[in-house]
């Protein structure tokens, strides 16, 4: 798409970073998987990621991205199944709201049910986060899946309408554990709640629901990245038979490396917003503009993405210790908004004064309409 609306280095650019997401958004998965195995199974942190990691890599290397879909059917099945159980056993055992806002007074913590309370500190999240996802390239992918635009649109409005009550569902489980223990518990409330409050039935039903739901976001984004790797980033043309190879060898490196970064950084937040920052500051502004201002050009693209890059892995580097002047409060709201606009402004600025490429948008544009009739 980027390479018929602006040019082949900007898509290979896009390719690039969308790999970079994928290995982080996995590893983030891998960090949940390891410590949701780790505490349930008693295999410890390590042993939980190469357990759940390997259960992944098995059948994503061999039932490719059919399979990955078919398991994502049954696994969003068990994950909304368990979350209901979860979120019934957790609401009996700490009697509603009242109770919890009862605890939260009672610990000094009055904000504990305000909506709105360190708002600026997670906004950062919500900025970077929302931009990214819109624009994730395996949600996308699902999206591109479908029969016909109809389907599409279908399934669009259906994601919002479930995932927002089964999102306000989880947050509402988590904030019981304030009445039902005195400190966060090893491997989370949840994983406490299964072995603590329900029968050994009921919490192998939970436990193979949450493991599914864990499984099916990491296979996604495990699929979507070597799909990258081999069909956008590798030089050549390949035949059936290798390019299954490729994607193979390229599930294998991703899993590899994702082991790798869930083993040095064990913090889901953390990775994910690392992940993120790098779609939100370098992709965002180009890949929506592309449909929605002709005079955007392909030098004003690349040069923007380019920018957004280097704004990203500079504040990396300050993340991981490395001693740089840092000008703005790190993973703030303040940084992701600086790192937006400085990409919109390069974005516009190059394009103004680069020669216009309205043959190129038109057709684009045109093309993109035509798609969605």
């Amino acid at each position: 798409m980027m390479e018929a609306r602006y040019s082949r280095p900007v898509a290979r650019l896009l390719a690039l970073m969308i790999l970079f997401f994928m290995l982080f958004s996995a590893a983030s998965q891998m960090v949940a998987v390891g410590d949701f195995f780790g505490t349930f199974l008693g295999m410890g942190y390590e042993g939980g990621v190469l357990a759940g990691t390997l259960i992944v890599l098995v059948y994503s290397m061999f039932g490719g991205f059919r399979g990955v879909v078919l398991t994502d059917i049954i696994q969003f099945v068990l994950l909304l199944l368990s979350a209901l159980a979860v979120f019934v056993v957790a609401m009996q055992e700490c009697g509603g709201l009242g109770p919890i806002a009862e605890a939260a007074a009672r610990s000094g913590r009055p904000e504990f049910m305000s909506l709105t309370a360190g708002a600026p500190k997670y906004l950062m999240y919500v900025i970077t986060f929302g931009c990214s996802w819109m624009i994730q390239a395996n949600v996308w992918q699902r999206i591109s899946a479908t029969r016909d635009t109809r389907d599409a649109r279908r399934m669009t409005v259906m994601s919002f309408f479930v995932y927002i009550p089964l999102y306000l569902i989880v947050v509402l489980t988590g904030m019981a554990g304030i009445v039902l223990f005195d400190t966060l518990p090893k491997g989370g409330v949840v994983t406490a709640l299964v072995e603590s409050s329900m029968s050994p039935l009921l919490a192998a039903v939970v436990f193979v629901g949450i493991s599914a739901a864990i499984m099916s976001t990491m296979d996604s984004l495990i699929n979507t990245g070597a799909m990258t790797l081999v069909m956008d980033l590798l030089p050549g043309s390949y035949d059936e038979k290798t390019r299954l190879r490729l994607s193979r060898l390229a599930t294998l490196v991703i899993v590899a490396v994702g082991i790798l970064i869930s083993l040095r950084i064990r913090s889901i937040f953390e990775i994910t917003w690392i992940a993120s920052d790098i779609i939100t500051t370098g992709v965002f502004v180009p890949l929506v503009l592309a449909f929605f201002w002709r005079r955007g050009t392909s030098r004003g693209a690349l040069c923007s993405m380019l920018c957004g890059l280097a704004y990203c892995l500079y504040n990396l580097a300050i993340f991981l210790g490395m001693p740089l002047p840092a000008f703005w409060e790190q993973q703030s709201a303040l940084q992701v908004i600086l790192g937006v606009c400085l990409s919109l402004l390069v974005f516009t600025v190059t394009s103004l004064l680069d020669e216009p490429e309205y043959h190129k948008a038109d057709a684009f544009l045109a093309r993109t309409r035509q798609q969605a009739c």
